[in-house]
């Protein structure tokens, strides 16, 4: 007898993000033997947003559901806090699997106010989200400082230091403030004071926000990153204090 073949085509979806969730498996992990116990989605500020959860999106990707993973907004409103990964029972690193689901949607797709912080970052050495450069923010910081100390007697010694070689903290600072609000500065300046710490912005990588982290971009994250870090280790810094 002969048998006839029907040939349908390859009609099997490559599952790639369910490759990568097994290589994040602790050893000995198997998500098969996943609790469904929804701990992840308890402590998860962004449970319910989009009809999503951690619990769910471990599950779709369990399944190789890469389209609808790589369609859907519900990654790009996670906080990437980590809350997740530390009640996990299976210890599955699921910000790790929210970034990669980030990384599949095409970069010029992704939410602009995210993209668009992140390009403004890269524009000049201050790593600002607000593309404020290195001359800008000094001058800023000056002149507030001046301010204060000539309103407010009682921190007429006060200092906002920028590029204190040998202090004990390198801070960064958040990139709206020095635009928009720059008396929003003011009080750790003042904290900082009372307290005696030694301490210093950096004229390059003082932007506090990562945005190219949230954005899942490999390159623009390492390069805003390693400016901050290698400013700091040329000052002398002893401690990276991130104020975001």
């Amino acid at each position: 007898m002969t048998v006839a073949v029907l040939k349908l085509g390859n009609t099997k979806r490559k599952n790639v993000f369910l490759d990568k969730v097994k290589e994040l498996l602790p050893d000995g992990g198997n998500l098969s033997a996943c609790l469904t116990c929804g701990a992840c989605a308890s402590g998860c500020p962004a449970t319910g947003l989009d009809n999503m959860d951690p619990r769910k999106f471990l599950r779709m990707a369990a399944l190789g559901m890469d389209e609808e993973i790589a369609a859907s907004n519900w990654p790009w409103m996670c906080t990437m806090c980590m809350r997740c990964i530390y009640v996990c029972p299976m210890q599955i690193d699921i910000p790790q699997l929210i970034f990669n689901a980030r990384q599949m949607r095409p970069r010029e797709e992704r939410p602009k106010g995210i993209l668009g912080s992140c390009d403004a970052a890269m524009k000049n050495e201050s790593c600002s989200a607000m593309a404020a450069s290195p001359e800008d923010f000094e001058f800023v910081v000056e002149d507030v400082l001046e301010e204060y100390q000539e309103a407010q007697p009682e921190f007429a010694d006060m200092q906002a230091p920028i590029d204190k070689e040998g202090a004990e903290f390198f801070l960064n600072q958040n990139s709206r403030e020095p635009v928009t609000e720059p008396d929003e500065m003011v009080p750790l300046w003042k904290i900082l004071h009372l307290a005696g710490v030694d301490w210093t912005y950096g004229s390059r990588g003082w932007g506090g926000e990562n945005y190219c982290m949230f954005l899942a971009d490999d390159d623009a994250w390492k390069h805003t990153t390693g400016i901050s870090v290698d400013q700091a280790n040329k000052l002398g810094c002893k401690t990276y204090l991130n104020t975001e």
